[in-house]
């Protein structure tokens, strides 16, 4: 139903494992090369990880419990006042540290935030702890107990992993980033079941290792990478490593081409609280599956191969599936689930007389159909005393924001409204929440 993917934001992730290509004397023939690998940024300098290993020091520590919770208002002010009795450079890199584990507490939770080590980009681009969670988790249940985790940026699969109680290798050629990925697996008392190894993927023998877990670098100098060819290393040679691993998991981005996928793999799209994360292929499952997951849960949809849903007239009821199920093209699942149909053959919305409840779509109560007229809406909000306004989009060019100025809405009331098509015409459908207790 690739059709259905009208106005839907891609959310793809990107993970950075910078550092220099260093050719090696032979590629070790468990991961063959399938071609070279791109060269991602520069590698990380001597200097850097010297900086970084300073703060492992009973003075780095110490200054960063000093610099914690410190107010970025504040920063100037307490720099100041530390470097009279600390060198300069590591008060900056405590200040820094802190500043990037204040932004890691939403990504890993306030607990584990507050104790790793980060780096700018492993914070923007590491897997989220509960998606990690979940996969340690379904490689646990396949009877995995050792996972070579290729890319490994600054550890936080391998510390899901490792979690599971599944012994992990490591893998990244940035020293900065293995230095991180040390000692964050030291710090939270994982250092027993993770080695780190800085060193090229595509020369690393995997032959030893239950399964394979790989997170291509989707981010390149320009920004993102759209085209899996072009991730590092390709999408091409991380599927060519899977198949020689008994279990295998490859992160690709959730927007990829449903043509791309391999058959004799399992794709899976990962939402997080409605967020859709990433997208998964998995080898030594069940080829060609086709599912959405939704954390937290974990709540499962599986494809049933059934034909687009019928157009039909907008019902009672309007559900918004969750943006893995349309990611993964399930939305005919969803329809036959709640005996609907579509409102439009290229929206993703669906349409029912009955209320039947399902975690994959959030479900509304629809009390007006209008054709696209703000005055019109206006004067209904106005009657209804509608004062707090959701807006929801697809198919439709106007901003939530825009329309929100326009109507203006006063009241003590509540409602939403969805600016879409119905049959090819611009519309406007009001409603709420459905109660499903």
């Amino acid at each position: 139903m690739s059709h259905l993917m009208h106005g839907v934001a891609s959310c793809q992730r990107r993970r950075r494992a910078a550092g220099r290509h260093r050719r090696r004397a032979r590629a070790i023939h468990r991961l063959a090369h399938n071609g070279p690998v791109n060269d991602r940024a520069p590698a990380a300098s001597a200097d850097s990880v010297s900086a970084f290993s300073a703060l492992l020091t009973d003075e780095g520590r110490a200054l960063l419990d000093e610099v914690r919770d410190i107010d970025p208002a504040q920063e100037l002010t307490v720099a100041t006042r530390l470097r009279r009795e600390h060198p300069a450079a590591l008060v900056s890199a405590a200040i820094g540290q802190a500043r990037l584990r204040q932004r890691a507490a939403a990504k890993f939770g306030a607990a584990d935030a507050g104790r790793m080590f980060f780096t700018p980009n492993g914070v923007e681009q590491s897997t989220r702890a509960s998606v990690a969670t979940y996969r340690a988790g379904r490689f646990a249940d396949l009877g995995v107990r050792s996972v070579a985790d290729l890319c490994s940026g600054i550890g936080g699969d391998a510390i899901a992993l490792a979690r599971a109680g599944i012994s992990v290798l490591a893998v990244d050629r940035d020293p900065l980033t293995c230095a991180v990925a040390r000692a964050n697996a030291e710090t939270l008392g994982l250092g027993g079941l993770i080695e780190v190894r800085e060193a090229d993927v595509t020369e690393v023998d995997t032959g030893s290792y239950d399964a394979v877990f790989v997170d291509p670098a989707r981010r390149g100098g320009r920004g993102r990478v759209f085209d899996p060819e072009a991730y590092s290393p390709p999408l091409s040679w991380a599927v060519g490593a899977a198949r020689t691993a008994p279990r295998a998991a490859l992160k690709i981005a959730p927007g990829i081409p449903h043509e791309t996928i391999p058959a004799d793999a399992e794709a899976e799209w990962i939402s997080d609280h409605g967020d859709v994360k990433e997208a998964v292929l998995w080898f030594g499952t069940e080829p060609g599956t086709v599912r959405a997951t939704l954390l937290p849960g974990p709540r499962s949809l599986t494809g049933r191969g059934l034909p687009d849903p019928a157009v039909r007239p907008v019902g009672r009821y309007l559900y918004e599936p969750d943006g893995a199920v349309i990611r993964a093209h399930l939305v005919a699942e969803v329809a036959e689930d709640v005996g609907g149909g579509l409102i439009d053959e290229t929206i993703a919305y669906v349409t029912a007389d009955e209320l039947r409840p399902t975690p994959y779509a959030a479900a509304y109560d629809i009390t007006d159909q209008l054709p696209f007229n703000v005055k019109r809406l206006k004067a209904l909000l106005r009657e209804r005393g509608v004062g707090i306004l959701t807006v929801k989009k697809r198919g439709s060019a106007v901003e939530p924001e825009e329309l929100r100025r326009k109507v203006r809405p006063q009241g003590p009331n509540s409602a939403t409204v969805f600016l879409t098509r119905v049959a090819g015409a611009p519309t406007m459908l009001v409603g709420h929440p459905a109660a499903t207790g």
